[in-house]
């Protein structure tokens, strides 16, 4: 079988190109995209608004990038501008007056785990959302992009148009706040 040039390359490609090639009108790139950073920004979105939100708040988050994917000055920043498009579609989500339970509703659960094993895994899951909701909104979302979506410092820093200084001691008061009101389940 011959693959046709540029089909299985554009997989591959890095984000730049396939950036690019989406804000040029490639639904194809704009798929790959799509597929690359799903998970991300959901997982993203879930610690910020109720699971059943996050698909939504990823899907406006899509629509939102596709239309202004022209406009992106630096197309190798594609996946921290996305995750910054869907940080405030999740806050325009809570501040819309939309009711939350927790910022964390979901749990991994190993199909294995006997009902001991799944009951604490949700009481941690639980312990940590409500300690998560009660960080000011800077700390938890830099907790959030440092510890969930990966990020360094500086990026964080960009994300959030903060000093990268700010950013260190913001991080320094979540972990010392989470490690003192998780320190029942060490």
């Amino acid at each position: 079988m011959v693959s046709l040039p540029g089909r299985d390359s554009l997989s591959d490609a890095d984000d730049r190109t396939v950036a690019s090639r989406a804000a040029d009108g490639d639904i194809r790139a704009f798929e790959i995209l799509m597929r690359r950073y799903g998970s991300l920004m959901r997982a993203y979105a879930a610690r910020i608004v109720r699971l059943s939100d996050a698909d939504d708040v990823v899907q406006e988050t899509f629509v939102t990038a596709w239309q202004e994917l022209p406009d992106l000055e630096n197309p190798a920043s594609v996946r921290s501008w996305l995750i910054t498009i869907v940080s405030r579609k999740s806050i325009d989500r809570l501040r819309g007056g939309q009711d939350q339970d927790s910022i964390d509703d979901h749990e991994i659960e190993d199909p294995g785990d006997g009902p001991e094993d799944t009951a604490a895994a949700t009481s941690l899951d639980e312990a940590l959302s409500q300690v998560l909701s009660t960080l000011p909104e800077d700390q938890r979302r830099c907790w959030v992009l440092r510890e969930i979506a990966g990020y360094g410092y500086q990026d964080i820093a960009e994300q959030l148009d903060l000093p990268v200084s700010t950013v260190r001691g913001l991080l320094v008061r979540s972990r010392k706040t989470l490690v003192r009101e998780m320190e029942a389940w060490r």
